[in-house]
């Protein structure tokens, strides 16, 4: 079960969030068609060094990089590289801070060029994803079951009859990068162990426009999807409170 933070610990966690969501910020508003993974990955680094946090990432099980940028039909994991982005390209960026040992987690998922740039059905898988995430965040409070947010996040994934990638699940952050609870983006309200004031946890709907099957690149870490259908991810670390939640990585 994860751990219930003490007052200095949500305070460094409150500030670990705030970095990462400028991070996320500066490179939706810089990323554009042209650009290559490496770059912004360095444009992350810059951030993030200006603003006094560390990557969560690096290292993490050997990760070599600081930050994950998935293009279409790469689901999750993938390595900066040097392919170019052009407008309508779907591309996740995952990534992690570290403020005086406290990490949080967050992802968004972007149209290179604006949502304009991308076909009707980038736009849904879009929309239906964010909208999912933040289905479980209404979820959240002290007492509130796992399964609670799952359902949650899973109803409105069906709605939007978009792949939901069952091996990658949310999960308890806060001293280590993954921490328990894991929290499915399927399931049923009611079940799974139970949350309480204090701890932080990371939801993140991961889908696909097609089939949910996934498969992993010869790099050992990039996850494709197995029919070549796009995929997204939104996250957000959360801090579980009395009557609801505080959302630690948003700007």
């Amino acid at each position: 079960m994860g751990r219930v933070l003490v007052v200095d610990e949500i305070a460094n966690m409150r500030k670990s969030g705030r970095i990462l969501a400028l991070v996320l910020q500066k490179i939706q508003q810089k990323v554009e068609a042209g650009m290559t993974p490496k770059e912004v990955s360095a444009l992350a680094a810059a951030e993030l060094k200006r603003l006094g946090g560390k990557p969560a990432f690096k290292g993490f099980e050997g990760y070599p990089d600081i930050i994950c940028i998935s293009t279409n039909n790469e689901v999750q994991h993938s390595i900066p590289n040097d392919h170019i982005f052009r407008n309508g390209d779907i591309v996740n960026f995952d990534f992690g801070v570290n403020y005086n040992g406290m990490i949080t987690d967050a992802g968004i998922t972007v149209s290179v060029g604006g949502p304009e740039k991308t076909d009707k059905a980038g736009r849904w898988l879009l929309e239906g994803t964010e909208r999912a995430l933040y289905a479980g965040i209404d979820r959240v409070r002290d007492g509130a079951r796992t399964g609670d947010i799952s359902a949650a996040v899973e109803k409105v994934l069906r709605g939007y009859n978009l792949g939901i990638v069952r091996e990658l699940v949310g999960h308890g952050v806060g001293h280590e990068l993954h921490e328990d609870p894991e929290i499915p983006n399927y399931g049923y309200a009611g079940t799974g162990p139970v949350l309480k004031a204090g701890q932080a946890i990371a939801i993140e709907p991961i889908t696909t426009l097609g089939s949910p099957r996934i498969f992993q690149a010869h790099d050992g870490w990039t996850l494709l999807t197995v029919d070549g259908s796009r995929a997204a991810q939104f996250e957000h670390t959360v801090l579980v409170t009395e009557d609801g939640c505080e959302i630690l990585t948003q700007a």
